[in-house]
């Protein structure tokens, strides 16, 4: 590839070899702008010219062979090393990072010539974020216990020996029961909620409501509805930006149901959008409604682990009950039951039954229906957290999120009759058969 290399490209790819170390040289430059020019063993420019110098041992390599690129890159690490190690000397910081980064500049560069340049220059960004992320890396790992790094490591070995030996076919009569898919889903789940976890721990003590509750909707928006509910019994004052932050929590939960289905089918998702999104979106707007200016700190909504085994074991089990129920109902009895375990099984977790009916959906029981038993199933989830807002919290927390509740509901169905009439009429005929009255 690079022997038969136009100019045109050559320019292009040792840009690009430039333009990576400038990136990386400007992150640098900004963690170190403090110290005094000519103090620093390498600021932008030098991160640029190790870009520019990796990319053009690229450029040279098939005229010279690998000897020279070698040799300049040997030289090249020796230099920083040293220059590196009479910095840290005087400073009496021996952190080897600028090192490793001046480095991974120049074996950047190298790629960006012989290799393929949007996965470099992609590697690069992921770099220079790396990179810029200290301050809330380090945050994290002094908030990091040992009980959750245990966790994380228990749960990476169940996943990494565990799961190839798992068998991957069904287990039982009606093809509910696959240890191998049900594990992978199991973990999925937990990752994702395992991101707004490690929000939560990144979060000042002081983090605002609306923001405390953007980040634990991603692991449990109930939790989050129920604590801000306990919240609201002992600071009354604060109940109406405390329904915002539930109302928060909902929304990031809805949007997270609608990614679950669309990764495991695309086709209902596309249905369910015009569902969700309008109700997700109700709520959004519902929890702004509280000024951003009212958002005071809430330090202490701290959610089980995600990745504590007990919580993975008990939403696989979860899982497994309600897909097994689900294939036995639709089996036995038909859709109106199917119908009727969605609408149960909603009430107590929508991620289980969300991941059951969207494996359903290609063999046996259609979008369209598919899209019935996840909206049945999140509004049954709405109406447990009404519920418990009601019995726990103020009647101000329990009054403003039910309203904005129901008017998330009813934006989803204005929204289904605009884009699929056919389908309200199959709301009803199903609301009506979870109570045997169809």
């Amino acid at each position: 590839m690079i022997a038969t290399m136009t100019t045109i490209e050559a320019f292009q790819r040792l840009s690009l070899a430039l333009a990576i170390g400038i990136l990386v040289g400007i992150e640098r430059g900004w963690q170190e702008r403090e110290t005094p020019a000519g103090k620093r063993t390498a600021g932008i420019r030098t991160y640029g010219l190790a870009g520019f110098l990796g990319g053009f041992c690229g450029f040279l390599y098939p005229a010279v062979g690998s000897l020279l690129p070698i040799a300049i890159f040997l030289a090249f690490s020796v230099a920083m090393i040293i220059f590196s190690y009479m910095q840290a000397a005087e400073e009496g910081d021996y952190s080897a990072t600028g090192v490793i980064a001046a480095l991974a500049v120049f074996a950047l560069g190298l790629g960006a010539v012989v290799a393929d340049m949007t996965a470099t220059a992609a590697a690069a960004v992921a770099i220079t974020v790396l990179l810029a992320a200290r301050e809330p890396l380090h945050g994290f790992l002094r908030r990091l216990t040992w009980l959750e790094l245990r966790a994380a490591l228990i749960l990476l070995s169940m996943t990494v020996i565990v799961l190839p030996i798992l068998p991957d076919r069904a287990l039982d009569p009606w093809g509910a029961i696959n240890p191998f898919e049900l594990w992978v889903m199991t973990i999925s789940v937990a990752l994702i909620s395992f991101v707004g976890y490690v929000l939560i721990k990144l979060m000042s003590s002081g983090a605002g409501i609306i923001v405390t509750g953007i980040a634990g909707g991603a692991v449990s928006s109930t939790a989050v509805t129920l604590s801000f509910a306990r919240q609201s019994c002992r600071a009354p004052q604060l109940s109406t930006t405390l329904s915002s932050g539930a109302m928060a929590a909902g929304a990031v939960s809805l949007t997270r149901t609608l990614l679950l289905c669309a990764v495991i089918a695309p086709q209902t998702a596309q249905i369910l959008v015009t569902v969700l999104l309008p109700a997700a979106a109700v709520l959004a707007a519902g929890s702004l409604g509280s000024a951003w200016r009212n958002n005071v700190g809430l330090p202490d909504f701290i959610p089980a682990n995600p990745l504590e085994i007990w919580v993975v074991l008990r939403f696989a089990g979860i899982l497994m009950i309600i897909s097994l129920a689900t294939h036995a109902a639709l089996a036995t009895l038909g859709s109106r039951s199917f119908l009727a375990v969605a609408f149960v099984s909603g009430l107590g977790d929508l991620d289980a039954i969300t991941l059951t009916v969207a494996r359903l959906v290609p063999a046996q029981i259609g979008d369209i229906s598919a899209a019935y038993g996840i909206a049945l199933a999140a509004a049954a989830n709405l109406l447990t957290k009404i519920t418990l807002a009601t019995l726990a919290g103020t009647r101000l927390y329990s009054l403003r999120l039910l309203l904005v509740t129901l008017g998330a509901m009813a934006a989803g169905i204005i929204s289904i009759a605009l884009y699929y009439p056919s389908m309200i009429l199959g709301l009803v005929k199903a609301q009506l058969a979870v109570f045997g009255l169809y």
